[in-house]
């Protein structure tokens, strides 16, 4: 078996070693991103919902760029709320601050029941640049 080629970002160790996962794994041109919350440095979520959503995103970026990729390599979303019914407003509230003007990548949003403690996830596919 080939060795998996992991991307760490800077800092946040505690949340991978805790949960023995990747961040991020570079593939066939392609980087895979395992699910961002809005995690604090020590791992626990932080608590207010739109903080929490920009934390994801800045902890989603700081791994992209880990990987010499920044947002607009992405290609495919899934993001994960708690309680969509009552979170989607105000977690969408929070995306144009890190996606800009369309066109996006595509997205598949989908609601769920848990998030071990968190209220957002993203996880992303991004084709690395040909320099990567």
């Amino acid at each position: 078996m080939t060795p998996r080629d992991v991307v760490f970002p800077a800092g946040r160790q505690a949340l991978y070693d805790i949960n023995r996962y990747s961040p991020a794994i570079k593939s066939n041109g392609f980087l895979f991103v395992s699910g961002q919350v809005g995690s604090r440095e020590d791992g626990s979520p932080e608590p207010d919902l739109q903080t929490q959503v920009r934390r994801a995103f800045s902890n989603l970026n700081a791994i992209l760029e880990a990987a010499g990729c920044t947002f607009d390599d992405v290609i495919d979303v899934t993001g994960f709320i708690v309680d969509p019914a009552k979170n989607f407003e105000a977690v969408w509230a929070v995306v144009p601050e890190f996606w800009g003007n369309a066109p996006h990548p595509t997205l598949t949003c989908i609601g769920v029941t848990w998030l071990y403690g968190f209220d957002f996830e993203i996880k992303v596919i991004a084709k690395l640049p040909e320099t990567a």
